[in-house]
């Protein structure tokens, strides 16, 4: 191996603390860089799904990532080299972002940060490498398999989605786990020969669920771009057009008031760059 054990991890993890300290102490980087949908899908601001993962919303988000990816990164730098470490790495944070971008289409304000589909992807690879794998959680002395683990957090990842109870980004450490261990077996085939009962048992749920996220959303109680059961009513691809034309007008109503009441001066760089977006968009 051409590289110390533990090096790669280690420059992730100082990218991300630099990047989560400037996020924290300048706010317009934050929203400069985050993930929101509106951005990505109207202004087609694309770096926002990678640099998004090199966000958190606070020190104590960023610690409970990163130290999972340092458990996990010495046994992942001694299966593979660092450019298939850092592929395994990105494809998983995009892959991640894209399958949260996919189920909030339709909620254009829905933000998030962190690198929690990366970090995903990692563990998954990990445990397709090593089945066997004790996983446990931090500070208490009492581990489960990896391919265990694997099981109840596919499950657990699509309850949250479906439940909606929290904040949690579940659509991306699914969408980033799954990628995680397809780009694992990309990169070394021999792994599905070597462990293909454990990984052919997460993975199939994995992509089932989301086939049924993305095809037959109704029946996991996700909102649908295309469709949304309402009795006999359906709602299509213009309905959805003119109801997004109808939420932007309602923020430009509430930038404009914000102006007549405390000045221009007032106003964020996202609120001002909304304003200079419809102004050229009419």
């Amino acid at each position: 191996m051409s590289y110390n054990i533990g090096l790669v991890t280690i420059i992730l993890i100082v990218i991300n603390v630099f990047f989560t300290y400037k996020g924290l102490k300048y706010r317009e980087i934050f929203d400069q860089y985050s993930f929101e949908v509106d951005y990505i899908l109207l202004y087609k601001d694309y770096k926002r799904l990678v640099t998004s993962g090199f966000l958190h919303v606070n020190w104590m988000h960023l610690l409970f990532n990163m130290m999972s990816l340092f458990v996990f990164s010495e046994s992942m730098e001694l299966f593979i080299s660092a450019q298939e470490y850092l592929f395994i790495y990105f494809v998983s944070l995009i892959g991640g972002n894209l399958f949260s971008l996919y189920v909030h289409r339709n909620h254009g304000d829905y933000t998030a940060v962190g690198s929690s589909g990366a970090v995903s992807g990692i563990i998954f690879a990990c445990i397709a490498f090593q089945p066997g794998i004790g996983v446990g959680v931090f500070f208490v002395p009492v581990s489960v398999p990896g391919w265990l683990f694997g099981i109840f957090f596919v499950l657990y990842s699509v309850y949250g989605i479906q439940s909606k109870r929290d904040n949690i980004g579940h659509e991306a450490h699914l969408g980033g786990a799954i990628i995680g261990l397809i780009a694992a077996i990309i990169v070394h085939p021999a792994a599905i020969l070597n462990n293909y009962i454990v990984i052919l048992v997460i993975i199939i749920p994995g992509i089932f669920f989301i086939y049924l996220i993305i095809t037959r959303p109704h029946l996991l109680m996700i909102d649908n771009r295309f469709f949304k059961k309402r009795g006999a009513r359906i709602i299509n691809i213009d309905h959805r057009y003119n109801i997004n034309r109808a939420n932007q007008q309602e923020n430009i109503n509430a930038i404009l008031e914000k102006i007549h009441k405390k000045g221009i001066n007032s106003l964020t760089k996202k609120e001002k760059d909304l304003l200079d977006r419809y102004s050229g968009s009419n």
